[in-house]
């Protein structure tokens, strides 16, 4: 036996084993039937035997960096939402900063966010929204959200407008979409730049300009994040997309050092010019390899982690059918009590594919966000608030407050404000049971049945 064909003969024993482990251990702690007093999450990650047998390979080839998985991903990825480029990172946080910082780019000339533009945002946010941001040096531009959408006031826009404004950053919350039609219009109009936050939204989409399009892809740039919550996962790990082939350079730029050659890992003298060019003050002839075109960094993901991601692309499709499924059954079973709470409704336009089903405590209800989810969480019910809530209140604006310079607020955030101290959310993620669902259903009923009669 030759060394390729015992070296494939081992790869299938040492998988093989593996698939057997997934069976014995995974697909047995998966199986289990719920009873009351188990544990039910917010969200968790749904896997099979596929994603084991990845893993193991990519790893059995020992290519620690960005590799043959990390291709076939951003490949696959870009098909599946419909957009011509896709570049791989290592978090939602990191996408959220190769998205901003590709806007600040001296290659996009005039149109380049420069330190002190404005971007508008909302504060009903999740932080990595924002920070990049403020670490940039431009200011965020906070407006006010809506109920029950949970998405920007739309209403507020022109008023946020200055002469500094370059550009739009929000998310679609809880995978609900914001109001596509009348921000891009928005941005079109004023020539801003619109960074769609699709972490929370994959496979929701919006009808715009007469087709059914993705959320995430309408958008000049669209994020996504693989951490275990989300949608699919690959432990950690996010995603940029976009149609612009400029905007792929620069952000292509930006997650590998800042360099200016775009060869892949392992590869060199894609562009056949390595040795052959002058860019800016260097040498005729300085190796391509090691130009700089941008002050850049490392948010390469690891090939393992891309392997993942290519075994869950395959149950997108899946995994979104059942959380559209279980959101509709904790609406339906929960409908009853929308003289408690605000219960969430879907955007119009708009086919969302949710990351959780939003509660919101009334104002006139007898009892508080504290007490519901107190009561909840001692069932093993496990809740969030809604990210950030108020971002402007957390600690971490306590020096931009005090400077006065750091940031702006339009108008009064007091839906933001009503969020911060009465919503929550619960799961909806595809590892719910029937079983699960019927059981946070009957606890709600019952906290609220010793209130019943209260509520005038």
């Amino acid at each position: 036996m030759n060394f390729d064909n015992k070296e494939e003969e081992l790869r299938k024993q040492v998988i093989k084993a593996a698939v057997q482990y997934y069976n014995e251990v995974h697909k047995k702690k998966n199986s289990f039937k719920f009873k009351s007093g188990d544990t039910i999450p917010y969200a968790g990650r749904v896997f099979d035997e596929r994603e084991i047998v990845n893993l193991i390979d990519a790893s059995l080839d020992f290519w620690l960096t960005t590799g043959r998985y990390a291709r076939q991903f951003e490949k696959e990825f870009a098909k599946f939402l419909g957009v011509k480029y896709c570049l791989l990172t290592n978090s939602g946080s990191s996408a959220n900063l190769l998205a901003f910082m590709a806007l600040t780019s001296p290659l996009l000339g005039e149109r380049r966010i420069r330190r002190g533009d404005e971007v508008i945002t909302v504060a009903c946010s999740f932080p990595t929204t924002v920070a990049p941001i403020i670490q940039y040096g431009a200011v965020p531009v906070f407006l006010d959200v809506e109920l029950p959408s949970y998405n920007i006031d739309c209403s507020m826009l022109e008023e946020a407008l200055s002469e500094k404004t370059k550009a739009v950053m929000i998310a679609h919350t809880l995978g609900n979409p914001f109001n596509l039609q009348i921000i891009k219009e928005f941005c079109d109009r004023h020539g801003l730049w619109l960074i769609e936050d699709n972490c929370d939204a994959l496979g929701s989409r919006y009808y715009y300009d007469g087709k059914w399009r993705y959320t995430g892809t309408i958008g000049d740039i669209g994020t996504s994040s693989f951490y275990p919550p989300h949608h699919i996962t690959m432990g950690e790990g996010g995603a940029v997309y976009t149609n612009n082939p400029l905007l792929k350079r620069i952000i292509e730029s930006l997650r590998d050092w800042g360099r200016d050659c775009w060869c892949p890992s392992g590869k060199d003298n894609t562009c056949c010019k390595r040795f052959e060019q002058q860019l800016g003050e260097l040498p005729y002839g300085y190796d391509h390899k090691y130009i700089y075109s941008h002050f850049g960094y490392n948010l390469k993901v690891t090939d393992m982690q891309a392997a993942v991601g290519c075994a869950q692309i395959e149950k997108i499709p899946q995994f979104v059918i059942a959380r559209k499924q279980n959101w509709e059954k904790l609406r339906e079973g929960l409908r009853s009590l929308k003289h408690y709470f605000i219960l969430p409704e879907p955007a119009e336009n708009s086919d969302p594919s949710w990351f959780g089903f939003l509660l919101t405590v009334k104002k006139d209800a007898p009892f508080t966000r504290k007490e519901i989810i107190k009561y909840l969480e001692s069932n093993g019910i496990q809740t969030r608030m809604l990210f950030a809530g108020n971002i402007v209140k957390h600690p971490c604006f306590d020096e931009l407050r005090e400077s006065g310079t750091g940031y702006r607020i339009v108008g009064e955030l007091k839906n933001t404000d009503y969020i911060l101290n009465n919503t929550f959310w619960i799961g909806v993620y595809p590892g719910l049971t029937e079983d699960m669902i019927n059981f946070i259903v009957s606890k709600f009923y019952e906290f609220t049945n010793v209130f019943k009669g209260e509520l005038k």
